[in-house]
């Protein structure tokens, strides 16, 4: 297992997030050397501007957190997030077109979004907490077939987040290109371990310090390009 800090998107999604608190997340990631800052598009200018000499990503969302929006307007956020910045795109499904059985409206949506981002990483939200077994395995076979990068299980907003058992689900269901990103209620290292031995190989959570810190066994807290410590070994 690589080390659990290159799979975290470290995430902060609080409506309410001031620019101090969009710059201590990237400081953040570029000392924990995380993935991606995941990000409202409103910072994504900052976000890319603060991590432009860094490995971190800039990641942002698209019609969040409820997915209603029309594809058009999907398709229009997720340019106008990349001409800002952004490398990744996390949108969430139309979840009403799949209650609805519209699944051909739910794959033109994907495909239209993927195919306006040019090649840039697209992980798309399906919302598991709203969904029965059959329409996650539905769900899944959708990504595989529109080549997308990443499902991801939750926006962290509904009635609960990632559950091992759905990331267990999902990883029977895909083909060897998808990949997982579980999020949501990711709060602690023995969590984020068994999301990652389920099969997910990015976690969205806004405690990436303190995951990374619980999974040090040393002082030195994972900066440790100075340090000669078990932070650099497998997990």
């Amino acid at each position: 297992m690589e080390l659990i800090n290159s799979y975290i998107d470290h995430t902060n999604l609080n409506n309410c997030a001031t620019l101090k608190d969009i710059e201590n997340l990237c400081n953040e990631a570029m000392k924990y050397h995380f993935a991606s800052v995941c990000i409202y598009p409103y910072y994504v200018p900052l976000a890319a501007s603060l991590l432009k000499d860094s490995t971190v990503e800039v990641c942002t969302v698209i019609g969040f957190p409820k997915g209603c929006n029309t594809k058009e307007v999907k398709v229009f956020e997720a340019i106008n997030a990349i001409e800002n910045g952004a490398k990744e795109i996390d949108m969430v499904i139309n979840l009403s077109a799949l209650k609805n059985k519209d699944y051909d409206y739910v794959k033109e949506e994907i495909e239209e979004v993927r195919d306006a981002i040019d090649g840039h990483t697209l992980k798309v939200i399906i919302e598991t907490s709203e969904l029965t077994e059959e329409e996650i395995i539905k769900m899944t076979e959708i990504c595989n077939d529109t080549f997308v990068n990443f499902i991801k299980t939750s926006t962290g907003f509904s009635s609960y987040g990632a559950r091992v058992e759905d990331v267990e689900l999902i990883n029977k269901h895909k083909n060897e290109v998808l990949e997982i990103k579980a999020s949501g209620g990711i709060r602690d290292a023995k969590t984020a371990l068994d999301m990652v031995k389920a099969g997910a190989t990015r976690l969205g959570c806004s405690s990436g310090v303190k995951i990374v810190e619980e999974n040090c066994d040393c002082d030195c807290h994972c900066d440790c390009e100075d340090h000669d410590c078990h932070c650099k070994e497998e997990k």
